[in-house]
């Protein structure tokens, strides 16, 4: 009996890439998924593929910048399922490119998206977490922010913000309550490149990654490995990327 049969599970960032893998595979396993993304179209179509296979799914239209987005998201695991038991919180975008390029605005959405968007989970989840007596918060980071880069300065600088939080969480979390996983994946073949601005870093990096990059179902594969653990037994961080990046 997999440890992940009837755990409820809010994703976001569901819609496509390491979001709609994860989702599939976890509720494939049992868990009820409750997805959020901003293309709600995709995620209906997603939920109904789930329900298709003998899976349960919810949706819940979620634009991580906004707090009541993620206090829906949060509340529909509630209302549907009874509890909330993992927030994979797998929302990010990459501006990529130099910082001479100086642009703020880019920045300035990376910073809500991948940092902000964080820390609105971490506050609409937290308090049912400590009112049920446990919690998983599972957050998809980057190797961008292990070996800094050239063009990635800015993003690889908002998941090292989010390493350092989820560590100081962790740290005031040693009651038993909340388990906290960082998935820093390498090359995967996402969706993440569309969201690059500058043509000649966005071709570089779909190169890259037609080259390379892993499939998003292994990074799913090791979510489901760090949820599946027994809640006395934290997976803290996770590294996984192709053998062939340098």
């Amino acid at each position: 009996m997999s440890d992940i049969s009837g755990k409820v599970v809010a994703i976001t960032g569901a819609s496509s890439g390491i979001g709609e893998a994860t989702a599939r595979l976890l509720a494939g396993r049992g868990a009820a998924v409750v997805l959020g993304a901003r293309r709600t179209e995709r995620l209906e179509e997603l939920a109904e593929s789930i329900r298709a296979s003998g899976g349960r799914a919810a949706t819940r239209t979620t634009d991580v910048t906004r707090p009541a987005d993620l206090e829906r998201l949060v509340a529909g695991a509630v209302d549907e399922f009874g509890r909330l038991d993992v927030l994979v919180s797998n929302a990010g975008i990459a501006t990529i490119g130099p910082v001479s390029d100086l642009d703020t605005e880019g920045w300035s959405a990376m910073i809500d998206v991948n940092l902000r968007g964080v820390l609105h989970g971490i506050a609409a989840a937290l308090p049912v977490f400590r009112r049920q007596g446990r919690g998983h918060l599972v957050t998809t980071v980057s190797t961008a922010g292990l070996k800094i880069v050239p063009h990635q300065a800015v993003y690889a600088a908002t998941k090292n913000a989010v390493r350092t939080l989820l560590e100081g969480l962790r740290q005031e979390s040693t009651d038993g309550v909340l388990r906290t996983t960082s998935i820093s994946p390498g090359y995967v073949r996402t969706e993440l490149a569309d969201s690059i601005d500058n043509p000649e870093v966005r071709a570089k990096i779909r190169r890259s990654m037609a080259e390379s990059a892993i499939a998003p179902e292994a990074v799913a594969r090791a979510i489901a490995f760090a949820v599946e653990q027994p809640h006395d037994v934290e997976i803290g961080e996770i590294t996984i990327r192709p053998t062939t990046q340098g």
